[in-house]
């Protein structure tokens, strides 16, 4: 016997169509929630990279930061993101990813 599907219904209202703050909190809160799934899968590729790195120097390369950066600026442009919220925000998520990987790095190696 088949269960019925269970569809998740978003609690979203578009940010064009909100009528109050409770609207907008809702939608901030739902995107933060999901901005937190897709930054916990992000976390565990930088756990795959410290695995399959062939030693620490690996672990920092500028250039793939500088790379990583144009990519999202471009991506951000195409989305209407403005580059002053983007481009801090990936360099302090770059950043942070580059710690977590040396600390995976350290830690699996010794």
């Amino acid at each position: 016997m088949h269960k019925p599907a269970v569809v998740a219904v978003d609690p979203r209202v578009d940010p064009g169509e909100c009528q109050s703050m409770v609207e907008v909190r809702q939608g901030v809160d739902a995107l933060d929630r999901a901005l937190v799934a897709l930054l916990a899968e992000r976390q565990r590729y930088m756990d795959a990279a410290a695995r399959i790195k062939p030693n620490r120097d690996a672990v920092y390369d500028s250039d793939r930061i500088e790379d990583v950066v144009a990519k999202v600026l471009v991506s951000a442009k195409a989305h209407h993101l403005s580059p002053e919220i983007a481009e801090p925000v990936w360099r302090l998520l770059i950043d942070r990813c580059i710690a977590h990987e040396f600390s995976i790095y350290d830690r699996t190696r010794s």
